[in-house]
């Protein structure tokens, strides 16, 4: 016989719970620019837009970056925005896109992984997270269309298989896993012609995150809506680690270092 609580809640999916008792609080509010005055429609259009994000393999897990610049328009919107999330003690999101909503989205797959594990007692695989997060990058398609997109990338060490994984994802909610490395946003192109080049299946865990690193630089030097490291302000991209031993970050002391590494090498090559 089915419970109370079941026929009122029915399944373990916050998002689920959420899409039928209180659609309102969902970040995908459907959002029509028909009909509103063109000002309206151009500030809907100018959001601060989340830009570069990364992924790759090395030998012991996987890492997964992002840049902390968020462009409106032809302007910085923020050059501190965060777009790389811990999602469980194994795995991690970053989101690139409409800024609002790809916050919202990572806040909310969080929640999501941890009420099915409150109910269910078990954490999901692997692969179910990956699922999970499909279903919300579809549920928010209509304001793709319009728009506000949001695209992510998901990675986790899977301590069945002893390996990391790096999931991608397309507008209307396609998931597809890459065997290597994957960059996405308006930076992503200059992010993977720089990993293609630097990548090694065998990376140890210091060569991860220089080549994220690089990779991040480069596309910070031919993508306008890239921030590539701040010395003076003192901001750096977000680097994340997931390893057999969960999910770590990379300390901000430690990315500087290997920022102003990287920095001098080339300000070396260039002067020879």
């Amino acid at each position: 016989m089915q419970s109370f609580f079941d026929s009122i809640y029915p399944g373990s999916s916050f998002f689920d719970l959420l899409r039928q008792s209180q659609p309102d609080l969902l970040p995908h509010v459907q959002v029509t620019l028909e009909g509103l005055p063109q000002s309206e429609t151009r500030e809907l259009k100018e959001t601060p837009h989340g830009t570069t994000i990364l992924a790759l393999k090395y030998r012991d897990g996987v890492a997964i970056a992002g840049d902390r610049q968020a462009t409106e328009g032809f302007q910085i919107a923020s050059r501190r925005i965060e777009k790389v999330f811990k999602t469980d003690d194994h795995s991690a999101i970053a989101i690139a896109g409409v800024a609002g909503p790809c916050v919202e989205m990572a806040k909310l797959f969080e929640v999501e992984l941890a009420h099915y594990e409150k109910l269910e007692g078990v954490p999901l695989s692997l692969e179910g997270k990956a699922n999970k997060l499909s279903q919300m990058v579809k549920a928010n398609l209509p304001m793709a269309m319009q728009g506000l997109v949001v695209i992510p990338i998901f990675v986790g060490y899977d301590p069945r298989r002893g390996e990391g994984k790096i999931f991608k994802y397309d507008l209307t909610g396609g998931r597809y896993e890459e065997t290597d490395y994957y960059a996405t946003g308006s930076g992503g192109r200059e992010a993977r012609s720089a990993m293609k080049k630097l990548f090694r299946a065998d990376m140890a865990e210091d060569d991860a995150i220089r080549v994220a690193l690089e990779a991040l630089i480069d596309a910070a030097e031919e993508d306008v809506g890239t921030g590539g490291p701040d010395f003076i302000r003192g901001v750096f991209p977000t680097v994340k680690l997931a390893v057999m031993t969960g999910l770590q970050d990379v300390q901000e002391d430690r990315i500087r270092q290997v920022c102003q590494a990287i920095v001098d090498a080339r300000a070396r090559a260039a002067k020879s």
